[in-house]
């Protein structure tokens, strides 16, 4: 049975997968103009004129990139070189590949993001637990409470707010970057450190952001499930509360929580996009802002299509962790 579901949701995947492809294939070349005139046109206006011949170049990179060749054609060597990992080359930075420039920024992406959401989802989640339960001491009621507050405000502001205090005022954190400039990189205290010391900004204000929106769908969820018959039963046999919390509580209110995670861990990939702007942070969030500021299509193409992808797998391993955790879902066909 549960195989049976496992092959289901696979295929749902792979079609979710294949539609996200063809739509990422499609859009571009749906879209009016031509990329490669129009990157050619922008950098030759840039120079001052002196490319020579727009046109001859316009065909010649047409004919590199592939897109002389017909739709069908493009669409099958799109596939084929998706399957290679490769996504062409970036327009605005020729001749670096695509995949270079995804696998360069990807790490940073991951380790902040990576870091902030788990760290936030964790607290958060706890803390709404613990809002929303009767025997809840009242100070940390109250205290947790606060937080909340903290959900209505962007990151992106958070960030400004502490960039202008710990990094202009007070000056005990840098303004931007990944790593300080001329830092020696090597699997050295120095780098680690240096790294830590440039992402505490923008991994401070990610988290004081998301704890409050954790803490509020948790608050929420957990509050519906006080009044179900298995908590009172659990009650009346006299378990302790720390039990009844966790595993009877917290347990049943996690499922909506958990596909939020999926939801946030499945586009990590695209970064806390205005966060990496303001901190000018080298992940993928600030190289898709650089890549629609000088049109860079084949950039754009691929970090959407690893947005998709990223988002597809979090969903199918999802699906295959819900019946694990309740036993209440099961592999039966709806």
């Amino acid at each position: 049975m549960y195989l049976d579901y496992v092959i289901r949701r696979f295929g749902v995947m792979v079609l979710v997968i294949f539609l996200a492809v063809t739509i990422n294939f499609a859009l571009p070349r749906l879209m009016p103009g031509d990329p490669i005139e129009a990157q050619l046109n922008q950098l030759m206006a840039s120079g001052g004129g002196q490319m020579g011949d727009v046109a001859a170049m316009v065909e010649a990179y047409r004919s590199r990139f592939g897109l002389d060749q017909p739709v069908w054609m493009q669409y099958v060597a799109y596939w084929q070189s998706i399957l290679r990992f490769d996504f062409g080359f970036s327009l605005a930075n020729y001749p670096e590949r695509v995949s270079h420039a995804i696998a360069a920024s990807l790490p940073w992406t991951l380790g902040l993001l990576g870091f902030c959401t788990i760290v936030s989802f964790v607290i958060g989640t706890w803390l709404g637990g613990a809002i929303a339960w009767p025997r809840t001491p009242r100070w940390l009621r109250t205290a947790g409470s606060s937080l909340l507050i903290l959900s209505a405000v962007p990151y992106f502001l958070i960030g400004m707010i502490l960039l202008y205090v710990f990094a202009i005022l007070v000056r005990w954190f840098p303004a931007g970057g990944g790593m300080p400039f001329g830092l020696n990189v090597g699997w050295n205290f120095e780098t680690l450190r240096g790294i830590l010391w440039h992402a505490t900004l923008p991994a401070i204000s990610i988290i004081i952001a998301e704890i409050g929106a954790w803490a509020i769908g948790m608050r929420g969820m957990l509050v519906s499930v006080l009044g179900e018959d298995y908590i009172t039963l659990a009650e009346a046999k006299g378990n302790k509360n720390r039990r009844i919390f966790l595993r009877y509580g917290m347990r049943n209110a996690l499922l909506p929580q958990l596909t939020k995670l999926a939801l946030t861990l499945g586009h990590i990939v695209s970064g806390a996009i205005l966060v990496e702007v303001i901190f000018s942070y080298p992940g993928l969030g600030f190289r898709l802002y650089q890549a629609i500021q000088t049109k860079d299509y084949f950039v754009i193409q691929g970090i959407v299509l690893l947005l998709s992808v990223s988002i597809a797998v979090a969903m199918f391993i999802l699906d295959l962790i819900y019946p694990l955790i309740d036993p209440r879902i099961t592999a039966r066909k709806s």
